[in-house]
């Protein structure tokens, strides 16, 4: 009953004139973001940080969250038109999408993954709203020791997660972990690390490394790319709806990668990408008709599933995010960063002072979906058409964007030389195959844990035992024990290599 008095509270936050078109511009610009390749959700939300100082709190993360979810459905456009993921997550959705477009069925494997994202985002919302309270309610038992192994979990599972090589995960952890310790100390409130600069007296800007290892580092790899391969060429989709034996086949595939998506998408590090991968490669183990398509020749399946699972996983993402204070992405660490600049601390507290908002955006995640299906279906065809904008346009857009973003967080230039610092780096990170996102979450993990660190070795009175001898603290550091030994062993190892190559 308490439940539905939440949502009723929700939804009447929700439906209010100002929330719904934040929610539908939010829809609309993860679409577009998501359409257009090389410019991802975590680019766009820092780009648009500045711009919520002059927004209320529920309106700037109902738009910002559209960002999220819509982008996973724009990302499938490209990946199934021109075998062009807009999105990381939509790799996998580009394998039988893009031989189903081949083959005269582009609008099939478009409407297959629309209808498969948008049943996978409601079921997402719903676990997010009936979840979400409970574990409210332990995160009211975590302490300092708590918070800390909680983070050490987070790490480790962002970490073992991280696709590509385990060295460079661990490298972009510990890089982001130093980079957090450029700030004034919580304690003693000396400066440290910031080289007698007074701009970093109080840490390097959040925005400016994500804008710039994100926005920038992607448009200096994609200038580096020949123009034939920025260029974008579209193919006639014609017929929206798959047919009846197309639902038959998806279907099951969709609620597979729904549960899976939602489990996935809970963990540090895991999300959408994660999710997506999986999908494929159980929908590839599971039995089929004996006369289906194979995997890899435009199967449905290998379509319905991965966008079920990417679209589940980016809205039980929020989870962690809302009940706890800890972002187990890189977008959810925005998420945070745009609660902080509205005086909202993230963590259990959220859902007792702030109601409306907590409720308001639960709800708006259902009111988005059902914005995104009728923008990804009927209105596809206006998609396609942005994909002909010459990137030689795009880019000096996005650039001039990104830099008075960076400019108007402080009114100061140095914002804008940092961003272009962190491009440079980011585009290293391109070159060098090294996933950024751990960075990102490294950085924003890395002083809340250096806190809790201090304050529980302050309770205890410097006894370090404290970590172990307090139940909760223990099952956590226990947990991220075990999945560092599961990770390290030689067949899981191989296995893990096996499904980051898969694609």
């Amino acid at each position: 009953m308490e439940l539905l008095n939440n949502l009723v509270l929700g939804f009447g936050v929700a439906f209010t004139l100002t929330n719904l078109l934040y929610a539908f511009g939010g829809a609309v610009l993860g679409t577009l973001i998501g359409v257009l390749p090389g410019l991802g959700p975590v680019a766009t939300i820092a780009m648009l940080l500045p711009s919520i100082y002059a927004l209320d709190a529920t309106p700037a993360l109902i738009m910002l969250a559209g960002i999220y979810y819509g982008a996973q459905y724009g990302g499938s456009t490209t990946a199934i038109l021109i075998n062009v993921p807009g999105e990381s997550s939509s790799v996998v959705t580009a394998i039988d999408g893009y031989q189903m477009a081949r083959k005269g069925r582009a609008g099939a494997a478009l409407a297959a993954a629309g209808l498969g994202s948008f049943f996978a985002g409601c079921v997402g919302t719903i676990i997010i709203a009936a979840f979400a309270p409970p574990l409210t309610e332990v995160a009211f038992k975590f302490g300092p020791a708590e918070y800390f192994s909680l983070m050490v979990l987070g790490l480790i599972g962002a970490v073992v997660l991280a696709s590509g090589s385990l060295v460079k995960a661990i490298a972009m952890i510990i890089l982001g972990l130093l980079l957090g310790q450029i700030n004034t100390d919580v304690i003693s409130g000396v400066p440290r690390f910031s080289f007698d600069i007074p701009e970093l007296t109080d840490g390097i800007g959040f925005v400016a490394i994500a804008m710039g290892v994100f926005g920038f580092g992607e448009i200096i790899s994609n200038l580096g790319r020949p123009a034939e391969s920025r260029e974008v060429f579209t193919k006639n989709v014609t017929g929206l709806w798959p047919n009846a034996q197309d639902f038959k086949d998806a279907a099951p595939a969709v609620l597979r990668g729904t549960a899976l998506g939602s489990l996935l998408g809970i963990l540090p590090g895991g999300g959408a990408l994660l999710a997506s991968f999986a999908a494929y490669t159980l929908e590839k183990k599971m039995r089929g008709r004996p006369d289906q398509v194979p995997f890899g020749q435009g199967n449905i399946r290998g379509v319905a599933g991965p966008e079920a699972a990417n679209n589940a996983g980016a809205q039980t993402s929020f989870i962690p995010m809302l009940t706890l204070g800890i972002p187990p992405n890189a977008v959810m660490a925005l998420m945070v960063g745009a609660m902080t600049i509205k005086g909202i601390q993230p963590g259990p507290q959220v859902m007792t002072s702030n109601p409306e908002l907590f409720w308001g955006l639960i709800a708006s995640m259902w009111v988005g979906n059902l914005m995104l299906v009728i923008l990804n279906l009927p209105l596809i065809g206006i998609w396609i058409k942005l994909l002909t904008v010459p990137y030689r346009f795009l880019f000096p857009a996005i650039v001039t964007f990104c830099c008075i973003g960076s400019y108007t967080l402080n009114n100061n230039p140095f914002d804008v030389y940092m961003t272009a610092i962190f491009a440079v780096v980011g585009y290293a990170f391109y070159k060098l195959g090294c996933e950024p996102a751990p960075l990102l979450l490294g950085f924003i993990l890395g002083p809340m844990m250096e806190e809790n660190l201090r304050r529980a070795l302050l309770l205890s009175r410097g006894d370090w035992t404290t970590f172990a001898t307090r139940p909760l603290s223990a099952a956590l550091l226990a947990a991220a024990l075990l999945m560092v030994v599961v990770v390290m062993l030689p067949s899981i190892k191989a296995k893990r290599r096996e499904a980051f190559v898969d694609d």
